[in-house]
């Protein structure tokens, strides 16, 4: 008999929030980057808010043939941070179909989904990537979406044991270190020059991060760019750092950390050695010096959303 709506489960944020373990959801992530290999597409609409923010609404679909397909609808607001609107800035759902019938399985929130896709993502990055005694992690934004990268951060690499905050306002930072028993960072290009991963995750459309302050042996996680015009890193960083990301599809051109060095001839393709899919199929082997200094782009994509989701709808079957 067909699925009607009733039977579709809908998964709270709550419950996202209470089942999901991020040691289970990195592993998860690299079994699934192990194949098959996704179908994937993006497509985004713009238009310029009451102050002339620009507003986003995004979609994010992915079919993982055989296993499940799913669409994540996003909406970006940066006028609900500006008006004092009880609202978050990004917001979202998601909706998941049995890849062998088609049949709706889920709607899940997907605001919870994102936070924690996207933590695990960089998460993965710097577990793969990073120095396995990296003991201080720096954190730059203390948007919605830090917390939860500082917590898969910390349980990806244990050896962490020092986290510093900074933001562009201060007492916002100030409050992130608090609760996370954490530190606040007052200098940014300070708390770089010390920090063994520089994890960002903001809003920036000019870099920064400058590359001449990175020191040997840093890993760096970027997160926050996800259009051309987004950019956090300069051209030394990307000229200075061994280059990775999650995915050539939407990690490369789209957003402006390496798409904008890129288009105007200051990297090559060539620059960037691997994504996730390489790395976790070992289709390119990769070494570590003790000196390199890594960088992973976080460009998302629908199949992290799919790979998160199916995740999260076992939790809900055992």
């Amino acid at each position: 008999m067909p699925a009607t709506q009733s039977e579709v489960k809908v998964i709270s944020g709550d419950t996202i929030h209470a089942r999901c373990q991020w040691r289970d959801l990195i592993d998860h992530l690299v079994k699934a980057h192990r194949g098959p290999m996704p179908l994937v597409e993006r497509s985004a609409l713009f238009a310029d808010g009451a102050n002339g923010e620009r507003q986003t609404y995004l979609n994010q679909l992915a079919w993982q043939p055989g296993i499940a397909m799913g669409t994540k609808a996003i909406t970006v607001m940066p006028g609900n941070a500006r008006n004092g609107s009880a609202e978050p800035v990004g917001q979202a759902l998601f909706t998941l179909f049995d890849g062998a019938n088609g049949r709706p399985l889920c709607v899940l929130d997907g605001t919870a989904l994102s936070h924690w896709k996207t933590a695990a993502d960089s998460a993965l990055g710097a577990k793969l990537l990073a120095r396995p005694d990296s003991r201080r992690l720096l954190m730059v934004g203390a948007g919605a979406l830090a917390p939860y990268m500082i917590e898969a951060h910390r349980t990806a690499l244990p050896s962490i044991d020092t986290v510093l905050v900074w933001n562009r306002t201060g007492s916002k930072a100030r409050l992130l270190a608090e609760a996370v028993g954490g530190e606040y960072a007052g200098n940014l290009e300070e708390a770089v020059k010390t920090a063994d991963i520089v994890c960002c995750a903001t809003a920036a459309t000019s870099p920064i991060l400058h590359g001449e302050w990175l020191r040997e042996g840093t890993h760096v996680d970027l997160v926050g760019a996800f259009t051309p015009e987004m950019r956090e890193c300069d051209d030394a960083t990307v000229l200075r750092c061994r280059l990775f990301v999650d995915s050539r599809a939407f990690g490369v051109d789209q957003p402006g950390d390496l798409g904008n060095p890129l288009h105007r001839g200051v990297i090559g393709r060539d620059k960037i050695e691997a994504d996730l899919f390489e790395l976790c199929q070992e289709r390119i082997p990769f070494v570590r010096g003790l000196n390199d200094i890594t960088l992973f782009k976080n460009g998302g994509g629908g199949h992290l959303d799919l790979f998160t989701a199916l995740y999260i709808n076992d939790l809900q079957l055992r």
